[in-house]
């Protein structure tokens, strides 16, 4: 079964510029910005660097123009669909240059807060429901029981956060990009967002994958692709992961005092999607301390933000935040921490049944055969030593040591005792004093 993307309704075009519900001079100055850096004189070329229609940005051109900040070159631009050229004015230089230094932000014209807000409503991740069968897909890669599929369906769908917690290295964060995958679908990020004159932006290349989506001839009369607002970047849903390095203002916004201008925090970054912290307890701040950042967020899908001035506002929080620890959760959180999370779900490791299953199914993969005695040896000889505590990790780990050693001494890929002996020797070091 292959899972399709789920239709989203994508944000309207703005038809003319009263709908942009911007302040008209934050408009004006990130136009003559964006001449001034980009060098683009047609609508059409201009209309593509501020990601505006053609008719909107023509509409403010003209209002630039009466304000003797743009003029009209006189000459025909044969490369554009004989467009009119413009150009900046005296003025408008000066008022270009002087905007640089009050910001440097210029190209995609910001999404008004407000207006961002009911996108993410139309493509949030609390609206997402999906079937056993799209979740067993996406985690086709992976052996896990049956009743682990049990939670993990009823978390996904309803978007509310989970912590995963369990011993070490037996697929935690792999189970995390799976939840990912099964949503199959795209959300629409904007490029910046407005709020009080100020511009944040959200989009990241980084943390965002742009879906490929038909574009439009800009000069063309009928345009059928681009039917949502191009300041906004399809994309697929984003997954954020941070580890041991997340701190806590790593969640406020961000400002650059050189260019002056705000980058969205990573949640709000992850919106419509997923916010992984992996390794919770292995950052330098405890996670009663981290948990208690998320209440409010958590609580009432909204989070809150503050400006340099001081000044504080509400965003979305739309983001499906999985924790995940190798602690059992009562040693790092209080009670009232733990309610705020609501789902808790422990990741085992394997029972031998599925430790064979995914054994033999990372050797085919790598193109290395099962050799009975070697499996015997590993199962009645190693094993035992750790008490036959088995995880995830250990068939990929063993198998690629055996084929290193295969490499190295020139000899086909082969399982046998002794090589079970080497590959183990690598994996877990023994307890000894070392004298210094």
């Amino acid at each position: 079964m292959n899972m399709q993307p789920q239709t989203v309704l994508a944000p309207p075009m703005p038809r003319y510029l009263e709908e942009m519900q911007l302040p008209a001079v934050m408009m004006r100055d990130i136009l003559l910005k964006t001449i001034f850096r980009k060098s683009v004189s047609s609508v059409s070329e201009i209309a593509q660097a501020v990601c505006l229609p053609p008719s909107v940005t023509q509409e403010l051109v003209d209002m630039v123009r009466e304000q003797k900040l743009l003029e009209a070159t006189g000459t025909l631009n044969a490369n554009n669909g004989n467009e009119m050229g413009y150009q900046l004015t005296d003025a408008g230089k000066s008022r270009a240059l002087d905007a640089l230094s009050q910001s440097e932000y210029y190209g995609p014209m910001p999404v008004p807060l407000n207006v961002y807000r009911d996108q993410v409503e139309r493509q949030s991740i609390r609206n997402i429901q999906i079937t056993r069968d799209q979740l067993t897909n996406a985690m086709g890669h992976l052996i896990l029981p049956d009743a682990l599929l049990d939670h993990l369906g009823p978390a996904v769908s309803s978007g509310r956060s989970i912590l995963m917690y369990g011993p070490p290295g037996n697929g935690k964060s792999s189970i995390s990009n799976g939840m990912r995958d099964a949503m199959g679908d795209r959300v629409y990020v904007p490029f910046a967002i407005e709020y009080s004159g100020q511009v944040i932006t959200v989009y990241d290349p980084i943390v965002h994958t742009a879906a490929t989506v038909q574009q439009d001839d800009p000069t063309s009369l009928r345009r059928a692709a681009n039917r949502f607002d191009s300041r906004y970047v399809c994309c697929e849903r984003p997954t954020v992961i941070t580890g041991g390095e997340l701190s806590l203002d790593m969640l406020d916004l961000v400002y650059n005092p050189n260019a002056k201008t705000y980058q969205a925090p990573l949640q709000l970054k992850s919106s419509g999607g997923i916010f992984i912290v992996d390794d919770l307890g292995r950052q330098a701040e405890s996670p009663q301390a981290l948990v208690n950042r998320w209440i409010v967020p958590l609580e009432e899908n909204k989070d809150i933000l503050a400006l340099q001035s001081g000044e504080k506002f509400e965003v979305p929080f739309d983001t499906l935040v999985i924790f995940s620890t190798n602690f059992h959760p009562n040693e790092i959180f209080d009670q009232a921490a733990l309610r705020r999370i609501f789902y808790k779900i422990k990741i085992d490791g394997p029972n031998q049944e599925n430790f064979l299953k995914i054994f033999a199914l990372v050797a085919r993969n790598k193109g290395m055969p099962l050799d009975e005695k070697a499996l015997v040896h590993l199962l009645k000889v190693k094993y035992p030593t750790i008490q036959n505590i088995y995880a995830n990790y250990q068939p990929v780990f063993l198998i690629d040591q055996m084929i290193s050693i295969c490499e190295f001494e020139g000899l086909p890929y082969k399982m046998s005792p002794e090589l079970i002996d080497r590959a183990w020797a690598n994996m877990f070091v023994e307890d000894e004093v070392i004298l210094k």
